[in-house]
């Protein structure tokens, strides 16, 4: 926990020194993270610490702290990244190799036309939604099925003859009047 601790006053210097102006306080506050945090690994709780430093412009409250170590631990990446991955995957969506099936189904869930249409800041938030969503239903145990792989047939076409070709033709140009 010191490690951690560490970590946030290096990078949140002011606010970390608002938060804890005293040694009682900054004790108090550490045992209650490491009571709250008591079910993460310490490397978890490093790992958390750093990804707070990437994604938090503030400093973290334990809440916080709580879902950026399970965000590690199932592997899910940050809602913006999983946004930017959904709406850079080609089509067919299903064949992407995601960086997680959460990403998949949260863009599925978002509708990948509305995605695809509409600017990040109308987008953005519904994806986000989703995410959270299906991120609260792994962190409770749930599994995701792998998005099924779309295979397409393979059909060898034989050459039409020239006859054949002539008959298409005729029939294209009754359909258009031409």
């Amino acid at each position: 926990m010191n490690e951690v601790f560490g970590l946030l006053k290096l990078s949140y210097h002011n606010q970390f020194n608002s938060a804890f102006p005293d040694v009682q306080t900054l004790n108090h506050a550490k045992r209650l993270w490491l009571e709250s945090l008591s079910g993460f690994s310490p490397e978890q709780m490093v790992a958390g610490a750093k990804r707070a430093i990437r994604q938090c412009e503030f400093l973290p409250n334990v809440h916080r702290m709580l879902q950026l170590c399970a965000e590690g631990e199932n592997g899910l990446p940050e809602a913006r990244a999983a946004y930017r991955e959904a709406c850079n995957a080609p089509s067919p969506k299903a064949n992407h190799n995601w960086s997680h099936p959460a990403v998949y189904h949260a863009g599925r869930a978002a509708d990948w036309f509305f995605l695809a249409n509409n600017p990040e800041s109308s987008a953005y938030p519904v994806f986000a939604a989703h995410y959270k969503k299906i991120c609260e239903r792994l962190m409770a145990g749930e599994t995701l099925p792998a998005p099924q792989q779309v295979q397409l047939e393979h059909q060898t076409a034989k050459p039409l003859s020239k006859a054949e070709n002539a008959k298409k033709l005729a029939e294209l140009r009754a359909q258009l009047k031409i």
